[in-house]
């Protein structure tokens, strides 16, 4: 009898502390909203800015906890990059259409139309954005937020954001705000490549630094911390975009995401582990990762990797270079162990690297330093402390900093 009752206690205790486990420690912006702050947007007419990641705690989607809500009244909605549904890849443009499961207008915000019109927000009162965001500039997400806050405040209604985590944590501060300016986005002018901010932090920042001046309201989570990484929220993950579909991949994309940039790298995309890989046909796998392991980076090992891209670039062949395994998320540092990784490629290939028609890494990295210092053969160690000793970037970076607590709400 105590052979079978051993197993099936077991069993129980196994589900109970799984299902305790998944219990998240963290409460978004949406629950907030429907559990403690339904007032605010009662009775008023509202537009959602929202994708496939605008869900709550039990993974259902914001779209339906809205439209469903008897006490509100959901009229449009809006879509950033990669469509309602997260369905599109990067680049391609959103077109508008009429919502199948809602019949709410959806209307884009990616693609010859950057920003909500007045038309499209003469019949709503509040527009709300919830969104999940990576926490690196180089993702449009905040780009939208910031082009529909200018929208709202244009059209004299509310905007709300409900906020998230940043998968990366509120700590890490990585990469110089650029020195070329971008005149379609102007958050890209006023941030560093990994800013440690949610996404209801960035809209209150924007809101002052970029003179924008709309009706803010933030819905702040509860529970949520600085320290926390994804894995530490007890969330699940949705794929923030087609090529996103892990923290871990977030993760890394802070730093290999720049490296995508350069024509002649692939950085996993068209692989099954995007942005965790780094590599080309003219790479060989051992001598990479032993050149960068020699380093002993914080937080990350490199594994020698051969693999053979389905789409994207490089389809077809093998390509070697190294996966990113992270031994300590807490540790790494995405920006510059992407440095690391392009400076001794250019050691082991000089030349190689293809700077020339690579000019969307200048963008991402929010400038020319970097390229110039790796084909001037500087070492990653010399580069990082040039860079952040620039006199124009060490004040921009030291006023980023200073604003920034201004606007932290964790």
């Amino acid at each position: 009898m105590l052979n079978v009752l051993i197993p099936l206690i077991w069993c129980i205790l196994s589900v109970i502390g799984g299902n305790m486990h998944k219990v998240p420690k963290v409460k978004l912006g949406i629950d907030v909203l429907l559990e403690e702050k339904l007032d605010l947007i009662r009775g008023k007419r509202v537009g959602l800015i929202a994708n496939q990641t605008s869900v709550n705690s039990k993974l259902e989607s914001t779209i339906d906890l809205l439209y469903r809500h008897p006490d509100v009244e959901l009229v449009a909605l809006f879509a950033p990059e990669h469509g309602i549904r997260g369905e599109l890849p990067a680049g391609t443009k959103v077109r508008d259409y009429i919502d199948e499961i809602t019949g709410l207008p959806v209307y884009s915000l990616y693609g010859d139309r950057m920003k909500p019109t007045k038309e499209m927000l003469k019949n709503i009162d509040i527009l709300i954005f919830d969104i999940q965001d990576v926490g690196s500039r180089a993702y449009t997400y905040v780009y939208t937020m910031e082009l529909a806050m200018e929208a709202a405040h244009d059209a004299g209604i509310e905007f709300m954001v409900l906020d998230r985590p940043n998968p990366l944590g509120g700590i890490n501060v990585e990469g110089t705000l650029p020195e070329i300016r971008d005149d379609r986005f102007p958050a890209y002018n006023v941030l560093p490549i990994v800013h440690g901010m949610t996404i209801g932090e960035l809209a209150l920042y924007f809101n002052d630094v970029l003179n924008i001046g709309v009706k803010l309201i933030v819905v702040p989570m509860k529970g949520w911390s600085r320290d926390m990484l994804w894995e530490d929220t007890g969330l699940e993950w949705v794929l923030t975009s087609p090529h996103i579909p892990t923290p871990d991949a977030a993760l890394c994309y802070a730093g290999t995401g720049l490296l995508g940039e350069i024509k002649n790298l692939s950085e996993g995309v068209g692989y099954t582990k995007p942005f965790e890989i780094v590599g080309a046909p003219w790479i060989d796998a051992t001598s990479l990762a032993d050149e960068l392991n020699s380093r002993n980076l914080p937080g990350v090992y490199f594994r020698p990797i051969h693999y053979k891209p389905f789409y994207f670039r490089y389809v077809g062949e093998v390509c070697e270079g190294v996966e990113l395994h992270l031994t300590d998320k807490h540790a790494f540092k995405p920006v510059a162990t992407a440095i690391h990784i392009l400076e001794a490629i250019n050691k082991l290939y000089p030349g190689r690297l293809d700077f020339e028609h690579s000019s969307g890494f200048n963008w991402a990295v929010g400038g020319t330093y970097l390229v110039d210092a790796i084909m001037a053969g500087k070492s990653a160690s010399e580069i990082l402390k040039e860079w952040y000793a620039l006199p124009e970037a060490r004040e921009r970076l030291a006023t980023f900093m200073r604003l920034r607590e201004r606007y932290l709400l964790y």
